[in-house]
């Protein structure tokens, strides 16, 4: 019932998920599900404490994906980005948990996996900039953009991870 009136609240005025309700939006890209990544990089956000909210296996269009890519669209890459993501299927996921945007993208590495250290997803499985495995939010606004392009407000699963007290004072 808490989680119901929190939803609502955020959506009439606009205030977002902040806290443990805090919310991020993460795709395993093609080449991540063609390479079986899948498990590894859910099991990473659920040992690190994260709930989470949805999740669906797509083929993405074209025309979502240059939505969902709209601030990179005067880039060179940004043809070749758009089509490379709507080549196969994509995992799309929300995760929730306290600060998960700027931790979440503390765990997938840096955008050039070259630039990764290891122990992160892209320093762990990635090699080139074009194929780097995962996609995550980087800020609270693109998170709920993206997840609102992604998912509609009745697929987002509102539920009491019984760990919580283990993990949040």
């Amino acid at each position: 019932m808490i989680c119901v009136f929190l939803t609502i609240f955020a959506n009439i005025f606009q205030t977002g998920w902040t806290g443990a309700n805090e919310r991020t939006f993460i795709a395993v890209k093609p080449d991540g599900v063609q390479r079986k990544l899948v498990g590894e990089i859910i099991g990473r956000f659920e040992r690190k404490g994260f709930s989470l909210v949805a999740l669906k296996l797509l083929q993405a269009s074209e025309e979502q994906l240059r939505e969902h890519y709209w601030d990179l669209r005067n880039k060179p890459f940004y043809n070749s980005l758009v089509k490379y993501m709507s080549s196969g299927p994509i995992i799309a996921m929300v995760w929730q948990g306290l600060d998960v945007v700027k931790t979440a993208r503390k765990m997938l590495g840096e955008t050039n996996p070259a630039d990764s250290m290891p122990g992160t997803i892209r320093g762990d499985y990635c090699v080139e900039v074009g194929r780097n495995v995962i996609h995550g939010s980087d800020s609270v606004e693109s998170a709920q953009r993206e997840i609102s392009l992604w998912f509609r407000q009745h697929e987002l699963v509102c539920w009491e991870d019984n760990s919580n007290h283990w993990i949040y004072e």
